[in-house]
């Protein structure tokens, strides 16, 4: 038979994946998977799960948040062979999720994962490192995580403006140098995201229409510190128009940028603690692995 690892964060979320593990194992079996299940113990857990045994597999199905996904992708990428991954997402949050065409319905998405359309994915290196679809620093990455899913279903996109724009005028900023493909960058930022989703802390559609999982290139958005009302001004209404570029917006794409900073910058890596840094180097690497997902057109 084939072999199926599946790993689980029990916590993650609301714990829902407690009341749907019998019918999400019932579905990888009737595909023809013996299945080794494996529930997370500890932070890590999961990454070194992947590390250890996951060349012994044909398909690797993680079920948590985004959290979950980035240990098991940062296992993968120790890995010469790496096999497939599923997703179940069970987090608050699961930016990437929609990414790859996943429901809200675990047992849908238990489906999905093994029959689904096989996705490749490039996998970001921030320093030593890894991350699956965004890098970020400073003040939208604390409204990302704390909005309420309810005011983010109601208003979506703009919701993340509004309460980000609320705490503008206060806000710290950070002097940052960026160096990319020959440019220099440097100026007082108060936010700064290097992405590879259509979402962002639970948000749909911030970084633009044209987003490729496997281009070998990242999103990069930096926001520059308003001065006065007018500048202030003058970002909200680029923001909220989903403007990629204004006077105090850059927008560009990447394969590979480096942030320098006088003081330790905190950082944020698939919405976990990345650690904080002075300096800091994010990769692009190409088709790292391949993830299972659902494509709405192949099922018409």
């Amino acid at each position: 038979m084939k072999k199926l690892l599946f790993i689980y964060n029990a916590k993650s979320g609301t714990a829902g994946i407690s009341k749907k593990l019998a019918g999400i194992i019932d579905i990888f079996i009737k595909h023809g998977y013996y299945v080794d299940a494996y529930q997370t113990q500890s932070a890590l857990d999961a990454k070194n799960q992947i590390i250890e045994r996951g060349n012994q597999f044909d398909l690797v199905v993680c079920s948590g948040g985004d959290g979950t996904l980035n240990e098991v992708a940062s296992g993968l990428m120790q890995l010469e062979e790496r096999p497939v991954i599923g997703y179940i997402p069970s987090g608050s949050t699961n930016d990437f999720a929609g990414s790859i065409g996943l429901k809200k319905d675990m047992l849908e998405n238990a489906e999905i994962a093994v029959s689904g359309r096989p996705y490749k994915v490039d996998i970001g290196t921030f320093n030593d490192k890894n991350f699956v679809y965004i890098a970020a620093f400073g003040i939208f990455t604390e409204v990302s995580y704390s909005t309420s899913q309810r005011l983010k279903n109601v208003l979506g996109h703009q919701a993340y403006v509004v309460e980000g724009i609320k705490s503008l005028p206060s806000v710290k900023s950070y002097r940052v140098r960026f160096e990319y493909d020959g440019n220099v960058i440097e100026d007082d930022f108060i936010y700064g995201m290097v992405s590879n989703s259509n979402s962002a802390g639970g948000f749909k559609g911030i970084m633009g229409d044209d987003v490729v999982l496997d281009d070998g290139l990242y999103e990069v958005t930096l926001v520059k510190k308003p001065h006065n009302p007018i500048e202030l001004a003058s970002i909200a209404q680029a923001l909220l128009n989903k403007k990629k570029t204004s006077e105090y917006i850059y927008s560009f794409k990447v394969s590979e940028i480096k942030a320098y900073s006088d003081e330790e910058i905190a950082w944020t890596l698939d919405g976990e603690n990345g650690g904080s840094h002075r300096e800091v180097t994010i990769k692009n690497n190409p088709n790292a692995i391949t993830v299972i997902g659902y494509d709405a057109k192949e099922k018409e």
